[in-house]
């Protein structure tokens, strides 16, 4: 099915041989995959960026998240399945249904709410892309009343940018996909989304521009459902790790991103 559609697709299952330590946790390990399967939960988009994949040609998702996903089933010795959703707000839902168990997104106050986040990766800042005929060029311009303004359905981008815009409101799209069809179309004035992911973006729609300024601060992690403290404590030291041993920073240069920091 589509992800147009708005439906999750799962691709593929994997096996990996573990490591020392967290493979010997057993009570995280048996908390974070009650079926047994490490189950996460990407988000997907035309272009992959720090929070998005994209697709290989034949299929496999690849990007930032992909690959933290890959070590995590390594460290722990798990076989894991992926399942892709159209946006964060999609993947947030299923791990609070406990259909996933792992994902990676931005964390916001009504996040925090449901589910249990671990460490960060990314200090995410999310801005505006702009059509040229706009004649916007920084952020506090997005917000007047004849602008028709977009952002991804259930994401902490949609309620930020909808809390701080007093003269518009973005209207719910469910992927990025779409977002940027309706601001080639020229139904779509801004687009809001975190600027890591808007810059591929520019080259898919002629004449337009990220502004400057952002309307919103926040980190990428890893999440999880609430309710599993042992499962919580397995990839809060397994991202810490990561980091620390630079890891984390490999699968950033090694996707293009080597001019964005990890996260401390």
């Amino acid at each position: 099915m589509p992800l147009a559609d708005g439906l999750p697709v799962a691709l593929v299952i994997l096996a990996a041989m573990p490591l020392p330590g967290f493979a010997q946790d057993a009570s995280g390990k048996a908390e974070l995959t009650p079926t047994g399967t490490l189950r996460v939960g990407l988000i997907q988009a035309p272009s992959a960026g720090l929070i998005f994949v994209g697709r290989t040609s034949d299929g496999k998702p690849s990007g930032v998240t992909a690959d933290l996903s890959a070590d995590l089933a390594k460290k722990t010795g798990l076989a894991f399945a992926i399942t892709l959703f159209p946006n964060s707000g999609a993947a947030a839902a299923a791990i609070q249904a406990e259909t996933i168990d792992v994902s990676f997104m931005p964390v916001d106050a009504a996040r925090k709410q449901v589910l249990d986040f671990g460490p960060g990766y990314y200090d995410l800042e999310s801005t505006y892309l702009v059509t040229g005929a706009s004649g916007i060029v920084d952020v506090a311009q997005v917000d007047r009343p004849d602008l028709r303004v977009v952002a991804i359905d259930g994401t902490t981008t949609i309620r930020t940018s909808a809390r701080t815009l007093k003269q518009t409101k973005p209207v719910a799209v469910p992927s990025v996909a779409e977002a940027i069809e309706r601001m080639r179309t020229g139904t779509a004035d801004a687009f809001a989304l975190s600027r890591d992911t808007l810059q591929p973006i520019v080259a898919q729609v002629p004449g337009s521009r990220i502004v400057s300024g952002g309307f919103q601060q926040t980190q990428v992690a890893v999440a999880v459902p609430k309710g599993r403290p042992a499962a919580l404590a397995l990839v809060t030291a397994w991202l810490a790790e990561a980091k620390r041993s630079g890891l984390v920073r490999r699968i950033f240069d090694a996707h293009g991103f080597s001019g964005d920091a990890v996260a401390p």
